[in-house]
């Protein structure tokens, strides 16, 4: 039996037969498909998409509300919609087992404290996994211009898969300001929509490089901080809608404050409150011995706070030798 989210999807042509397809492209154009989308939209924003009336977006909610059933639902009726969440394995059997079984869907996975091979996962997502997970393709958006596709290669080779299949299942993005960052989740939900349940993982490295450029000092904070609410509240939304894992990665920066409490690395991931509560899993990364590297789990609604030891090798995300 479907859930009810997928007959509104289903019944979405109904939507298109009664609102006028001019109406519908500007809705795509911003990368609202679906009726769930409409629904996850304020007012306010659909207002201010070009072309939409106030009266034309009070038609708009009141006939997704004629398809979509919203209120509340019975813990076993969530369940059963969470038992469409998949996991993306790391490469390392210790770090998935870290984070319950891998990279989470219908979830944001945050990352800091250090480089974790972010090229391995866009690999990993087109694998066949447990469960199964049939592996799919993949959006990377790149904002500090970190993506080498040649490092495809070399994980390519130890899975013996071939290399040029790997890339284009593979697409790129370099995001050049915050606000190109934010209009890119557009296509991204497009495309999402457009090869429903093809695309599962969506990459962002690193969400905050670009926000630290374009806002500077304690008087563009609020307008800074309100910006990144905006986005990762839409990351939120698609990750739930289209049922992908997000994984981002983050920045340090020092804590003063962290000398009283006698730390020994007295650094701070940034973005604040905000970029906190939005992350579902929120992992700690550091350096070991040689190739290893250390992974912790900062926050999580649902893992306890544990430690894995992996190794970068040249074959991507590995388990450590003893």
């Amino acid at each position: 039996m479907k859930s009810v989210e997928d007959q509104v999807v289903e019944d979405e042509a109904g939507y298109q037969d009664d609102e006028n397809m001019a109406d519908i492209k500007k809705l795509k154009s911003v990368g609202i498909c679906t009726v769930k989308g409409i629904q996850m939209t304020t007012r306010r924003a659909l207002c201010n998409v070009k072309g939409l009336s106030e009266a034309k977006v009070d038609k708009i909610k009141e006939a997704a509300g004629k398809l979509l059933i919203t209120g509340f639902q019975t813990a076993s009726e969530y369940s059963m919609k969470r038992r469409q969440v998949f996991h993306i394995t790391t490469g390392s059997l210790e770090f998935d087992k870290l984070l319950g079984g891998g990279i989470e869907s219908m979830a944001i996975t945050e990352a800091f404290g250090g480089k974790l091979q972010f090229h391995y996962y866009t690999f990993t997502a087109q694998l066949p996994g447990e469960d199964g997970y049939s592996g799919g393709k993949v959006i990377f958006i790149d904002t500090e211009n970190t993506f080498r596709p040649d490092r495809l290669k070399d994980i390519a080779e130890r899975f013996n898969v071939d290399h040029e299949a790997v890339l284009d299942n593979v697409l790129y993005a370099r995001a050049y300001t915050s606000e190109h960052q934010m209009e890119l989740l557009d296509f991204v939900a497009a495309k999402f929509h457009e090869e429903g349940g093809v695309f599962k993982l969506l990459i962002i490295d690193s969400i905050m490089a670009l926000f630290r450029v374009d806002f500077s000092g304690r008087g563009e904070l609020a307008e800074r901080q309100q910006k990144l609410a905006q986005m990762l509240s839409r990351l939120q939304k698609i990750s739930e809608e289209y049922n992908v894992a997000v994984f981002v990665t983050n920045q340090m920066t020092a804590d003063p404050g962290a000398g009283m409490t006698f730390q020994a690395d007295p650094k701070k991931p940034i973005g604040g409150h905000i970029l906190a509560h939005a992350s579902t899993t929120r992992l700690s990364l550091r350096k070991g011995r040689g190739e290893t590297r250390i992974a912790k789990i900062f926050d999580s609604p649902d893992m306890p706070e544990n430690e894995a030891t992996f190794a970068i090798t040249p074959g991507g995300v590995a388990d450590a030798k003893e």
